[in-house]
């Protein structure tokens, strides 16, 4: 793997896509970390997501959370702007999995700086009508991710981000890192995390080792199994058509394989048949389709 990681490097070298690091983590150790450019914590966008399905994990693990759990309960506050009886039979599993059935990609980056949904984003969501059941249909949305993580703030009973800096962060070694915060300063969760690579990495690591980190247990093994499984079947014709588990992707041809992926390249890529993680960070102005055509050619990432 080590050296399958070095060749890609070595591409990268003479004919840069837009990556601005690569790493690899292998049976236990950082074996590769390799900055193109002078890095510092950055936007991971989506990959964010991935820390959100943990979180959910590690409220379902302390049974203050199901997959069955219906979003509509959870905020009772908003019954009255719930128009469509559909809404109501949203659950946990739905968000998780992109297919709450309001058919389309919502709170996405440059809506949310145009004002979409300001002020109350669970009110602007809770108020439309879906375009398929719950469960029907994979279509993914940032507002799905955001939903999640509302709900497990609510079942919390704290702020998610004070959560997530006790019970997930500080386990991992990543401090306080800056997140984005919704209009009522609960975390964004489709997007907004920022954080240097091997600290990134670190989420891929501790699905790699089945939910323990530093030896310590942080998400039960049953949760990681299932968040890394296909799911729901994504009809995308693209390196994004092997299937989505619970906010993460998985990857079609590589046994057991997934991955945590913000766009334009903040990849974390979970490869049990090598014992590996390996990620990526990428500029906002790389040329995306060459990036992943580079990472199959040398057999990673299918």
């Amino acid at each position: 793997m080590k050296k399958r990681v070095l060749e890609l490097i070595d591409i990268f070298e003479k004919d840069n896509p837009g990556c601005e690091a690569t790493a690899l983590y292998q049976d236990g150790e950082v074996v590769i970390d390799h900055r193109f450019v002078k890095t510092v914590p950055r936007l991971i966008y989506s990959h964010t997501k991935s820390f959100i399905s943990t979180l959910c994990g590690m409220a379902i693990d302390e049974g203050k959370l199901k997959l069955d759990d219906k979003l509509a309960d959870f905020f009772p506050e908003y019954a009255e702007c719930i128009v469509d009886e559909r809404v109501k039979e949203i659950e946990l599993g739905h968000l998780l999995t992109m297919s709450s059935g309001f058919g389309g990609a919502f709170l996405m980056s440059g809506n949310r700086r145009r004002g979409e949904g300001f002020p109350d984003y669970i009110r602007y969501m809770l108020s439309k009508e879906t375009k398929f059941a719950p469960g029907e249909k994979f279509i993914y949305s940032n507002a799905d991710t955001h939903l999640a993580g509302c709900m497990a703030e609510r079942a919390l009973g704290q702020p998610l981000y004070i959560y997530a800096c006790e019970n997930l962060f500080s386990k991992l070694g990543l401090g306080y890192p800056t997140w984005e915060m919704c209009p009522h300063g609960t975390v964004f969760g489709g997007s907004g995390l920022y954080l240097d690579i091997l600290d990134m990495m670190k989420l891929g690591v501790l699905y790699l080792n089945g939910g323990e980190y530093g030896g310590e247990r942080i998400v039960s093994s049953e949760w990681v199994k299932e968040a890394g499984t296909k799911k729901i079947s994504t009809d995308v014709n693209t390196a994004w058509s092997g299937g989505y588990g619970y906010q993460f992707w998985t990857i079609e041809g590589r046994e057991g394989a997934f991955r945590a992926d913000g766009a334009f390249g903040q990849l974390s890529i979970v490869l049990p048949d090598s014992n590996a993680v390996l990620s990526t960070q990428c500029s906002e102005y790389n040329d995306q389709a060459r990036f992943f055509e580079m990472l199959q050619k040398v057999c990673i990432y299918r």
